[in-house]
């Protein structure tokens, strides 16, 4: 008897954990607005453009429609644009209050505020340069290349993120979540004095939140006065991506635990929310800048030649843009399988939140869900037009 207890608590310990690794990508993330301070970007409303529509009536819109009306889908917006035209544009309301989280899109939203930072001056060398920032003194992350922390290849696997522990931000796994601390209390409390722990930098590839925190602070510290990083921000998603109604990058301090004057220090936090075509209008931004060449656009262009394998073994589940790309540069997804023969850019967050930039066909899809259970492999995968039609595996 003793036994057979013995083998039935080892399968549930493997189910578990199997589980766990299905669910590693953006894991505990729930959303909750109102929690964090944040740093407010433009007005409530905001000098935009309006998006074009040609709406279409097809096999696709069909499709989306019968995934809304089924919420057990979590489907909660679906935004096909292609050459600067809308074509098939459906919501339903849902528990997002206001702006939609972004969850782990935030991530590349950050790599394109690095990469506005490195065009404006304010980081004075190159990704493949060191970075000098004292937050990160004594620590695993101190002197590293800012290419290996854009691609996810900090050696930090010992200490946090889905290579060993099947979860990107919390510490070993099921400590400290790495989101709701200022990044020098988890510096000085997890990391210091573990400068060589961990794997080699540049060599393999783990999904990590510190390691976006890392990057995200290291700009604000570049930039140095909290003005100009406002600044910035505004430049990027108001001047330029013209966003419509305001958007958010939550600070990594609670509200209930932090004053609401609290506004200076190394506070950033991936997490971002904004409006539906809003998100829509970043990521024509991001569009615009690859295929004008503009210095954003080249260091896109960077991101993508110095992507790296990410050493992951299940592209067949099909559950999101996590599940399919085999590559990984500057906080973007890349190489959908099946379709290796054009740059395609994505990005995915917990519970479905999607986005995907065509660039040689103009195309952007958005996604936004409560959950992963809506039709991924027809209503993104497919219309990316792959090469090999790859029969996707159920979902567990």
């Amino acid at each position: 008897m003793k036994k057979l207890l013995t083998i039935i608590f080892l399968s549930l310990l493997l189910y578990i954990t199997n589980f766990s690794l299905l669910l590693a990508h953006h894991a505990n993330e729930k959303y909750c607005f109102d929690c964090m301070h944040k740093y407010k970007i433009g007005d409530k409303k905001n000098d935009t453009f309006n998006l074009e529509t040609e709406l279409q009536t097809n096999d696709l819109s069909k499709r989306v429609e019968e995934q809304l009306k089924d919420k057990k889908t979590g489907l909660v917006s679906y935004i096909l644009f292609q050459n600067n035209k809308i074509l098939v544009d459906q919501n339903r309301k849902s528990k997002y209050r206001g702006p939609y989280p972004s969850h782990s899109v935030g991530k590349s939203l950050v790599s394109l505020v690095t990469g506005y930072a490195l065009c404006e001056g304010y980081i004075n060398h190159t990704v493949f340069n060191r970075i000098d920032y004292p937050t990160v003194a004594d620590t695993l992350y101190e002197n590293q290349k800012l290419i290996d922390l854009l691609n996810m290849q900090a050696g930090d696997s010992a200490i946090i993120g889905d290579r060993y522990y099947g979860k990107d931000n919390r510490i070993k796994g099921k400590g400290q979540n790495v989101n709701s601390m200022p990044i020098k209390k988890v510096m000085k409390k997890y990391f210091k004095g573990k400068k060589h722990l961990g794997l080699e930098p540049g060599l393999n590839f783990n999904y990590s939140a510190m390691t976006t925190n890392v990057v995200m602070n290291y700009v604000i510290y570049k930039i140095g006065d909290y003005e100009k990083w406002d600044q910035l921000l505004h430049k990027i998603f108001i001047e330029d991506a013209k966003v419509e109604n305001r958007v958010y990058f939550a600070k990594s301090i609670e509200k209930w635990e932090y004053p609401a004057d609290k506004k200076k220090g190394e506070l950033g936090r991936y997490a971002f929310y904004a409006q539906r075509y809003d998100y829509l209008r970043i990521a024509k931004l991001v569009l615009d800048h690859w295929n004008k060449n503009t210095c954003v656009g080249k260091y896109l262009k960077t991101m993508y030649e110095n992507r790296v394998d990410r050493q992951y073994s299940e592209y067949s589940k099909f559950s999101g843009n996590h599940r399919v790309a085999q590559t990984y540069g500057g906080q973007f997804l890349f190489d959908p399988i099946g379709i290796e023969d054009r740059p395609i850019l994505m990005m995915d967050g917990f519970a479905g939140q999607q986005v995907v930039i065509d660039f040689v066909n103009n195309k952007i899809i958005t996604v936004h869900s409560t959950d992963r259970h809506y039709d991924y492999y027809s209503l993104i995968y497919l219309q990316l037009e792959p090469d090999l039609f790859y029969k996707p595996v159920k979902n567990n």
